[in-house]
C-alpha cells in the first residue's frame, strides 16, 4: 500500500541533502556547534524573511514563547490571557515562569482566538495577552495591541505561521513573537529549535541574554537566566529550508484550494466544514483542519490510517479540559467553540510536495470513511 503521511520529510530532506553536506562540514570543520556564524547568518535572514529588525534563535519554540514573555515583563502570579484551543505548550510556557494562564474562547469559524473575549479577560493581574496563529494564518495582533490598556502587552505565539502575514503585517512586527522549527512545521529543523522575533532591541537583548544563562558577556551575568541556544548544526538545517520556504508555502495554497475543490461537494452536503480564511490573512497552511459533521472523528481517523492515509487530530483536547491545567477550575461547556471543534476536528495530509493525484486518493478514501 502507497502511503501518504500527514507531512513528508523524506521529500523535504531530499530537496536540500547535498547543500547540508557541505554546511555540516563547515561547522564541523570550524567547531562551531553553538552559535558561530551559521547561526548569525540564519538570524540576519529569518529577521529579513519575517519582515522584523531582530532574529533570536532558541532552542525550542516552548523556550522562545516562555523568553518572549519573560522579555515583556510577565512572571511570578501575572495572569496571561490565552486561547482554549491551542498546544499545551502555550500554556506551559506561562506556567514555567509562574504565571497563571486566563483562557478564553475562539471564533466559530476561523478558529483563532476571539479578540473581544480576550480583552473582556484582561483584568488588573493580566501583563500579556497571547493570540495564536493557528494552523497557519495569523490572529488578530495588531488590532489587540491598538485596544490593550499599556501595561498589557500582545506576545504572539506564531509557531505555525512561518511567512503568514495579516493585513500586510508580520507576527512580531511592532510586539514580540516567539515561533518553533519543529521537524513537522513549515520551516522545519532536523530536532527542536526556536526563535523570538521582534522590532523591539531592547527586548530581543533581553531574550539573547536570558537564554544564554542570563549572560551579557562571558562570565557577566545581569540577569537570571538558563540555558537556550540554536546550535549551529540546526541553523545549516534552517538556512536551507529558509531559501526555498516562499516557494513551499506557496504550494501549500495551490493544495489547499485543491482540497477546497475536491471537498466541495461533501461540504455543499453538510458532510465536513472547510477551514476559513480571516480577510487580509495571507494563509500559509501549515495544516489543513477540516470539521466532521454527522459522523464519528476517531473511527474516521481509525479508517484513513488504515487505508494509509495519514490523518491527524490537532488537538483532540482544548487546554482546559487537560489534566495538567484541571486546576484553572473549567469544565466542558465553558469555552464551546473550542470543545466543538476539539471534538470534530481532523487534518488532512499537506506538505508541499504533495500531488494532485495523492489528493484525490485522500479525498475518496475520506469520503468513504464519512459514509
Amino acid at each position: 500500500m502507497n502511503q501518504i503521511p500527514l507531512v513528508d520529510l523524506k521529500a523535504a530532506h531530499a530537496e536540500v541533502a547535498e547543500e547540508l553536506k557541505a554546511g555540516f562540514d563547515r561547522v564541523l570543520a570550524g567547531t562551531a556547534f553553538i552559535g558561530g556564524a551559521e547561526v548569525e547568518s540564519f538570524e540576519r535572514e529569518y529577521a529579513d524573511f519575517a519582515g522584523v529588525r531582530h532574529c533570536v534563535g532558541v532552542a525550542n519554540g516552548t523556550d522562545a514563547l516562555e523568553l518572549a514573555l519573560r522579555a515583556s515583563g510577565v512572571g511570578v502570579g501575572d495572569e496571561v490571557v490565552l486561547p482554549a484551543n491551542t498546544f499545551i505548550a502555550t500554556a506551559g510556557a506561562v506556567a514555567r515562569i509562574g504565571a497563571r494562564p486566563v483562557l478564553v474562547d475562539c471564533l466559530p469559524d476561523t478558529l483563532l482566538m476571539d479578540p473581544q473575549a480576550a480583552l473582556d479577560a484582561v483584568g488588573k493581574a493580566t501583563r500579556a495577552v497571547v493570540p495564536v496563529h493557528l494552523y497557519g494564518q495569523c490572529a488578530a495582533a495588531a488590532e489587540l495591541a491598538q485596544r490593550l490598556p499599556s501595561h498589557v502587552k500582545v506576545v504572539e505565539d506564531a509557531a505555525q505561521s512561518q511567512g503568514a502575514t495579516r493585513a500586510g503585517r508580520s507576527p512580531g512586527s511592532g510586539t514580540i513573537a516567539a515561533t518553533s522549527f519543529y521537524p513537522g512545521k513549515n520551516l522545519g529543523a532536523y530536532g527542536d529549535a526556536g526563535a523570538v522575533v521582534t522590532d523591539d532591541r531592547e527586548r530581543a537583548d533581553l531574550v539573547r541574554a536570558i537564554a544564554n544563562h542570563g549572560g551579557v558577556a562571558k562570565y557577566r551575568h545581569d540577569v537570571a537566566g538558563f540555558n537556550s541556544r540554536l546550535d549551529g548544526l540546526q541553523a545549516v538545517v534552517l538556512r536551507a529550508k529558509l531559501a526555498r520556504l516562499a516557494e513551499g508555502n506557496a504550494a501549500r495554497r495551490t493544495a489547499a484550494a485543491r482540497y477546497d475543490e475536491l471537498l466541495g461537494d461533501l461540504a455543499a452536503a453538510g458532510r465536513v466544514t472547510l477551514p476559513a480564511t480571516a480577510e487580509g490573512n495571507v494563509h500559509v497552511w501549515h495544516l489543513y483542519v477540516v470539521r466532521i459533521c454527522g459522523a464519528d472523528r476517531d473511527t474516521v481517523v481509525g479508517k484513513l490510517n488504515a487505508e494509509g492515509i495519514g490523518a491527524g487530530v490537532h488537538y483532540p483536547a482544548p487546554v482546559h479540559l487537560t489534566g495538567a491545567f484541571g486546576h484553572l477550575g473549567h469544565g466542558r461547556g465553558d469555552f464551546p467553540h473550542a470543545e466543538q471543534a476539539a471534538d470534530r476536528m481532523l487534518s488532512l495530509p499537506l506538505f508541499p510536495q504533495i500531488t494532485a493525484a495523492q489528493q484525490q486518493r485522500v479525498v475518496e478514501a475520506f469520503s468513504d470513511a464519512l459514509r
